[in-house]
């Protein structure tokens, strides 16, 4: 008897401001992933305060780069998330992306009820599921909602909420590198040590399989801490105070960077921005000019 293939679950979970009108090497990933000249994308702009102008440019977008057919949902209150007609819409996509805007509206429109169910069965069934800023941020069981930016974390600096719950053991934060949000993201996972915090940069994914195997695309890079190991004071400091977190093990990944979510360890690495003055030719060829400059 044959060996039943085995669903390949995708997430592309994306920093937020990724190009729409140059190389846009992100969003062609996604229309990728969600088979190409044979997709079916559904937009979701929910967290959006202009969510017709979203739809219009990531319609435009997808359609330019070969998706046959690219719709869109919007529910406006947390009843409205509960209509079939919406979860049927998920049910028949290749690919599903949530745009950017405030978090905290996805959680409460569209967490626990039965869209949010949709999203996590049609990622289970192989439909590759991609958010961007915020859309990146429900990604997670639990996701930061609000906090304070800055390179030192600070106790209670920031809020956790719940997520759609697709990738269990990471908080995810975005716009990272451009709005300094390392201390956030550092005192939230020495808070909860178990959690991975993963922190990603502008036109920058992290392209997650099977809610292990982390592959970065994009112009910038994903930052993972790992704080399992790690003594903190969080169980003591006060409010605002600087946290100690000594120990922690940091993990900066750029493009061509394969990381293991389970293990945290770096698996493989293929140089994507080499330097091209440095070129060994050229190299050559300029030390043997120099050298017979030298000698005359």
């Amino acid at each position: 008897m044959a060996d039943t293939p085995t669903t390949r679950r995708s997430l592309l979970i994306i920093g937020g401001a990724e190009d729409k009108v140059g190389r846009v090497t992100v969003l062609r990933r996604f229309v990728r992933l969600a088979g190409g000249r044979r997709a079916r994308i559904v937009i979701i702009p929910t967290a959006s305060s202009v969510p017709d102008e979203v739809i219009d440019v990531y319609r435009t977008v997808f359609t330019r780069l070969g998706a046959p057919e690219v719709t869109a949902i919007n529910p406006a209150t947390r009843q409205s998330s509960s209509d079939p007609d919406l979860a049927a819409e998920v049910d028949a996509a290749t690919g599903v992306f949530i745009s950017g805007g405030n978090q905290l509206k996805l959680s409460q429109l569209i967490v626990g009820t039965p869209l949010g169910k949709a999203l996590l069965t049609a990622y289970q069934r192989g439909a590759v599921i991609a958010g961007t800023s915020a859309g990146a941020s429900v990604m997670s069981q639990f996701m930061i909602s609000m906090g304070d930016e800055g390179v030192t974390p600070r106790q209670r600096s920031s809020q956790l909420t719940a997520g759609l719950g697709l990738l269990p053991g990471v908080i995810v934060d975005q716009h990272f590198d451009q709005r300094a949000r390392y201390g956030r993201l550092l005192s939230l996972v020495a808070g909860s040590p178990s959690l991975l915090g993963m922190g990603i940069d502008e036109d920058t994914a992290a392209e997650v399989t099977d809610e292990r195997e982390l592959s970065v695309v994009g112009s910038g890079a994903v930052f993972v801490v790992d704080a399992r190991q790690a003594t903190t004071d969080a169980h003591l400091a006060r409010r605002d105070a600087p946290l100690l977190v000594s120990g922690a093990t940091v993990h900066t990944l750029p493009y061509g960077a394969l990381f293991d979510l389970e293990t945290a360890q770096l698996t493989d690495f293929v140089e994507r921005y080499a330097d091209s003055a440095v070129t060994s030719s050229k190299d050559r060829h300029d030390t043997a000019t120099a050298a017979a400059a030298l000698h005359h």
